[in-house]
């Protein structure tokens, strides 16, 4: 389990400013957030640090909100959205859950409007072409669609990684929950195409984060 940031960390993510996520510390404080993914460096001059998605979150306080009377706590790790067939992970129908995933997505439109070079918000931006499965994944989660449980045949979507760059595949064993999957993967501005796999016949999604 990754650990909470530390208090020095979290000042300085407390510190972000509210709408852009620009982050002020010395070096050594913004590439440790850098290293534990609560941060990026933007690729053009100056060079400023951002908060990412998971930066986000931290900062809009979903890590350490109280959690409603009778339900597990929600964990101290940074933020993953669910891709779907992991073993042991969040439960997606809880509020605390429901909130993580809402404040992450948030903050990952954000996130396109301060590095898209136009500022739109419609289509991926730079952190999700690098982060590719968590990028989809968080676009479904966000959307409401239900990721798969432990076990091969487990019903729900699996965001997994492809050989081809760019793109990830999106399994779905429900013929219009993967329809559901594509539309919504089309409106959060990836590129989605529908393909069988030869041996198996398996349904599946390409997606692919649209540039224009």
């Amino acid at each position: 389990m990754t650990r909470p940031p530390t208090a020095a960390q979290r000042r300085v993510i407390d510190a972000a400013d509210p709408v852009t996520g620009r982050l002020r510390g010395t070096e050594a404080q913004l590439a440790a957030l850098v290293k534990r993914g609560l941060a990026f460096r933007h690729p053009r001059p100056p060079h400023d640090h951002f908060l990412t998605p998971e930066g986000h979150r931290v900062r809009q306080g979903v890590m350490g909100a109280p959690e409603p009377a009778g339900e597990a706590p929600a964990s101290a790790g940074v933020f993953a959205a669910r891709v779907g067939g992991e073993e042991t992970a969040a439960e997606t129908g809880r509020p605390a859950r429901r909130r993580e995933v809402h404040s992450a997505w948030q903050g990952l439109l954000e996130l396109r409007r301060m590095t898209n070079p136009d500022g739109a918000t419609d289509r991926p931006c730079g952190w999700e072409r690098t982060h590719l499965v968590e990028a989809a994944a968080l676009a479904l989660e966000a959307a409401g669609q239900q990721p798969a449980g432990p076990g091969p045949g487990a019903s729900g979507y699996r965001v997994r990684t492809t050989p081809q760059p760019e793109a990830v595949a999106v399994y779905e064993p429900d013929g219009e929950a993967l329809r559901a999957c594509a539309a919504t993967l089309e409106g959060a501005g990836w590129q989605v195409s529908e393909h069988r796999e030869p041996r198996t016949g398996t349904r599946y999604l390409l997606a692919s984060p649209r540039r224009a």
